[in-house]
């Protein structure tokens, strides 16, 4: 089943596809002709910047998130651009395609770190011409107010985590924000940067398929050209975990799950704002670039407590790096000289699996010229043919894509389709 997804953190390399959170309009990145160009290369570079603290900890989230009353922001001002600074020995030179501040609620972090970050990514590797700058924001009055200083500093991108359009679940999902804050701000958003994304959960507690219409009805009326619009599910650790597990809480079923998904999905399509991921939605030009980057399997460096990285090596080798999850834990590591907790060779095998479980979430899917090179066994012809003579893939050339069909049962899918060593 789909569900809710992480997509500013990708999963640590041990970890299977949790989730089910072409593309049209942006075509995949050539490679260079002069030279072998490196893997990474057809999907670009980004940075991945993780500010932990939130005002609340929501119910559902299982994100590496805080609550903090106090946080000494010239400390952590300096800490992240110490991490961009010393990742410039890490990798070989290259521009910067992206850069995310996701969280935990970036939108707490004063305007000047956000430009600290920013000039830091431009010094160490510049940021290309057309660079996308994101940053992932809570939709209250007091944050909105920055909109404009967040735009001077840099930043060109707002993805806003609103999650339903109404007051009584807003409430029942922790969320401390009114749907009339939500709409407000939006309106602000747009004032102040071109690009304004927003998030919806689906399959909330006691929702109808009738009623997920109407809300989403009322989110595509806003004529924003980007949302993500993720399935609730239950994940470990969390407060709906307790409650689901006690017996207090009860999700919708598989199959109304299933039929607000194919709503979802022909309702957004009419609309122009194409699925061209399995839980991402957007009008031709306007798909996320930085999320792109997880999903074509290029490179990315993960700032900040818990984050995760992508790291071609200047010979070659392909690591998963992992920073120390703990906020203070971080910052001691960093001032110690490194916030990376863990980094670990990715074999090919294991990039050519990662790679066919990102690529296929995507509507265009996935280059099996590409995946071959990674590891030239990672697929066979047969097994690739019986799926899709059960119409969950379908083959162009070398290029892979999931079905409708195939997308509702990812996870088996891919097990079906690599070969296991």
């Amino acid at each position: 089943m789909v569900g809710m997804a992480a997509p500013y953190q990708t999963p640590p390399l041990t970890q299977a596809v949790r989730h089910g959170r072409t593309l049209q309009g942006a075509a995949p990145r050539r490679l260079r002709a002069s030279r072998t160009a490196a893997d990474w290369e057809n999907a670009g570079f980004g940075v991945y910047v993780h500010w932990p603290f939130c005002l609340a900890k929501c119910p559902y989230c299982d994100f590496n998130s805080h609550v903090s009353r106090t946080v000494d922001q010239d400390a952590w001002r300096a800490a992240l651009v110490a991490e961009v600074e010393r990742h410039r020995d890490l990798i070989s030179p290259r521009r910067a395609d992206t850069v995310f501040f996701g969280g935990g609620t970036p939108s707490l972090m004063p305007p000047e770190t956000v430009a600290a970050v920013i000039e830091a990514v431009d010094r160490v590797w510049g940021l290309a011409d057309d660079a996308e700058i994101t940053l992932e924001a809570n939709p209250t009055s007091v944050e909105a107010a920055k909109f404009r200083a967040y735009a001077a500093a840099g930043v060109n991108r707002v993805s806003m985590g609103v999650q339903a359009l109404n007051d009584a679940d807003l409430k029942a999902l922790g969320r401390m924000h009114s749907a009339a804050e939500a709409r407000a701000t939006f309106d602000i958003a747009r004032q102040s940067f071109e690009r304004v994304s927003f998030d919806l959960i689906y399959a909330r507690v006691g929702q109808s398929t009738a009623a997920w219409e109407r809300e989403l009805a009322d989110a595509l009326a806003l004529a924003v050209d980007h949302l993500s619009l993720y399935q609730l599910t239950i994940e470990q650790g969390t407060r709906f975990a307790e409650l689901h597990a006690a017996g207090k809480l009860v999700v919708p079923g598989d199959d109304l799950a299933v039929e607000m998904y194919e709503v979802t999905q022909a309702m957004t399509a009419a609309a122009g704002v194409r699925a061209y991921e399995v839980s991402n939605h957007a009008r031709p030009g306007a798909e996320s670039r930085h999320n792109l980057i997880y999903w074509r399997y290029g490179d990315y460096a993960g700032i900040g407590p818990g984050a995760h990285g992508r790291l071609t090596q200047p010979d070659g080798t392909r690591v998963a790096t992992e920073a120390a999850r703990a906020p203070q834990a971080w910052l001691d590591a960093v001032a110690a000289g490194t916030g990376t907790a863990q980094s670990e060779v990715i074999p090919g095998a294991a990039q050519a699996e990662e790679y066919a479980m990102m690529g296929l979430r995507l509507a265009e899917g996935i280059d099996l010229a590409r995946l071959r090179r990674l590891d030239p066994a990672a697929v066979s012809d047969a097994r690739i043919a019986d799926l899709v003579a059960s119409g969950h893939l379908e083959r162009s050339g070398d290029r892979l894509r999931a079905t409708a069909r195939g997308r509702l049962l990812l996870n088996r899918v891919l097990a079906e389709m690599l070969v296991s060593p």
